[in-house]
């Protein structure tokens, strides 16, 4: 007998165990009842609760992220965007889990793979309008230089926007990441058209620098030739100076003995 009980003690637990569901490490929990009412204490994680009578929804509340792709913003120049994707990383305040689902439109969350995702079409729509509004700001080629700056621009709107709701405790941005901006293909046609110009019109200064640098050599030396002539004239100036005092010198030794080699004297004189 007391055998039997055991093992009824046993499957007793085991069917306890199974009718039992564990709230996760990053998760939430809220009892709905077989009346479907929500009950309003959330529940922790790591705690097991019973599933037979009613049923536990769970909610990942830790770094819940929101693609936002395929968007086709204006930019300052008024072009639009081929493609421009990003990531919003948010996370929920696990203390204010049971007033988010019970008292805000249940469009604003998503379910997927059974757990219900708080205010995620909610930041989706507003990391879309933040999208929108920052990229009014920069030109469309300058985008991909601005990418850190636009992410904190994104990142601030939708945390304003947040605030304006009073959400802004309850729902934490801690991150917004830009993962493709494309230009339309007229403007990289054009931009890159104008690289082309830019180019050639640097290639012709060059030639004109060159062309000018080789006019004023060929000028200079057509002016420096007279300087040349007038400086031959000088130098056979000064050697007729030179001779000119070479005879003077030999004028001052008349009447003087000049000794010549082989030793001859030769009396100069009258």
């Amino acid at each position: 007998m007391n055998r039997f009980v055991k093992i009824g003690f046993v499957l007793a637990a085991i069917a306890l165990i199974s009718a039992c569901t564990r709230i996760e490490t990053g998760e939430v929990g809220l009892r709905r009842g077989f009346d479907k009412q929500v009950s309003g204490q959330e529940l922790l994680p790591g705690s097991f609760n019973q599933v037979i009578v009613g049923e536990v929804l769970t909610f990942p509340i830790k770094d819940v992220s929101v693609k936002v792709e395929d968007m086709t913003p204006l930019a300052k120049d008024n072009s639009t965007m081929k493609d421009f994707d990003a990531l919003v990383v948010y996370n929920i305040n696990q203390a204010n889990v049971s007033d988010l689902y019970n008292t805000k439109n249940k469009s604003f969350h998503a379910v997927h793979n059974g757990d219900v995702y708080l205010m995620y079409n909610y930041i989706f729509n507003a990391t879309r309008n933040a999208i929108y509004k920052a990229s009014r700001k920069y030109e469309a080629l300058d985008m991909a230089d601005n990418r850190q700056v636009m992410e904190a621009d994104i990142r601030e709107i939708v945390i304003k926007t947040l605030a304006d709701e009073k959400l802004d405790g309850m729902i934490n941005v801690s991150q917004v990441l830009i993962r493709n901006i494309v230009p339309a293909d007229a403007i990289v046609a054009s931009a890159n058209e104008l690289v082309k110009a830019k180019n050639e019109l640097k290639q012709k200064e060059v030639e004109v620098a060159t062309a000018q640098a080789e006019a004023r050599r060929i000028a200079a030396l057509n002016s420096n030739a007279g300087a040349i002539q007038y400086m031959d004239a000088q130098a056979r100036m000064k050697q007729a100076d030179a001779a000119l005092e070479v005879a003077k010198a030999i004028a001052t030794f008349k009447g003087n003995t000049l000794v010549i080699g082989g030793g001859a004297n030769v009396n100069v004189g009258k």
